[in-house]
């Protein structure tokens, strides 16, 4: 049976970017010349849009601010097999962009996501604060959700259509990739990493990121999926802290009142007594949300079933 190539989409969030997305879209043209390129402009106050569509992308407005905005519109408006999602900012290098979608082709899988590697020629290319952060957060989601993900807050990322199709884009900002990360191993994936080379910013382009400010959104989104997703495991363990601080102030009241009959601060029996039971209702709780959570995860896995994998077309 004859099978026809793949549809690739390129799609890039760019906000103020007139300064690389020019070099972005050339470079596309020459390392994948057959791919649709679509332009995701984020309101941008310069010429991004004009200089994107000069250069023969489709652009297409985003008014609410945030990249988790503007990635919640690519999934929506684009239709493809493959999807290729890249920063707008000429940071990565694309030389190896067949590459990795034949990888993702080849070998089944839903993600790819490039693992950034510095080129050297620029000691603020990526920073230390930041190579820290990215370590301490791709941990942190390792070790609640598993998976051996290295650079999870990449901006470069090959799809599949049935990874796109199933996505519920909930995050506005740069915490949008944790939530595109939970949400591979969420439903079990097949994903993949591979080096990128990471470049430093067209001279005179500045990062719209802010260290701490978005540092904290991406622990709170963290946060937040722990809850959402692992709600037994979360409530099970405040229900552990609190049952030990409850013990910790009963037991010397229990002690007493085995020595002596009388119960001697009635105040702390009855805390200790709330939290006891506060304990037990978290528990309640997150075996509750467990079900809830065991349901949701169902429902998108058939809308990822529902999909088949490129290879199959």
């Amino acid at each position: 049976m004859v099978t026809s190539p793949p549809r690739i989409a390129v799609v890039v969030p760019c906000y103020n970017e007139a300064l690389s997305i020019q070099l972005v879209i050339d470079e596309f043209k020459t390392c994948l010349p057959e791919a649709e390129l679509f332009v995701f402009d984020n309101n941008s106050s310069d010429d991004t849009a004009g200089i994107a569509r000069r250069a023969g992308a489709t652009v297409i407005p985003v008014k609410l601010r945030g990249k988790g905005n503007v990635v919640r519109r690519m999934f929506a408006d684009v239709d493809a097999d493959v999807y290729v999602m890249v920063d707008g900012d000429a940071t990565y290098d694309l030389r190896d962009i067949r590459a990795h979608i034949d990888q993702l082709l080849a070998q089944r899988l839903d993600m790819l996501v490039g693992c950034r590697r510095d080129d050297g020629s620029n000691p603020q290319t990526y920073r230390p604060g930041h190579r820290l952060g990215n370590l301490m957060l791709t941990g942190s989601v390792a070790w609640i959700f598993g998976g051996s993900f290295t650079d999870m807050l990449s901006g470069y990322r090959v799809f599949s259509r049935r990874y796109v199709k199933s996505f519920p884009a909930m995050s506005h900002g740069f915490e949008t990739e944790t939530e595109l990360t939970v949400h591979a191993l969420e439903l079990r994936m097949p994903y993949a990493e591979a080096d990128i080379i990471y470049r430093a910013r067209p001279e005179g382009s500045t990062s719209k990121l802010s260290t701490l400010r978005d540092g904290w959104r991406i622990l709170g989104t963290i946060l937040k999926l722990f809850i959402s997703e692992r709600p037994l495991a979360f409530f099970g363990l405040l229900a552990l802290l609190l049952s030990l601080l409850g013990l910790a102030l009963a037991i010397p009241l229990l002690l007493t009142y085995a020595e002596t009959g009388l119960v001697p601060r009635l105040p702390t029996g009855v805390l200790a007594t709330g939290i006891m039971m506060c304990a037990g209702l978290s528990l309640v709780c997150g075996a509750i949300l467990h079900t809830v959570t065991t349901g949701r995860r169902e429902a998108k896995n058939l809308a990822y079933l529902a999909i088949p994998a490129p290879a199959n077309r």
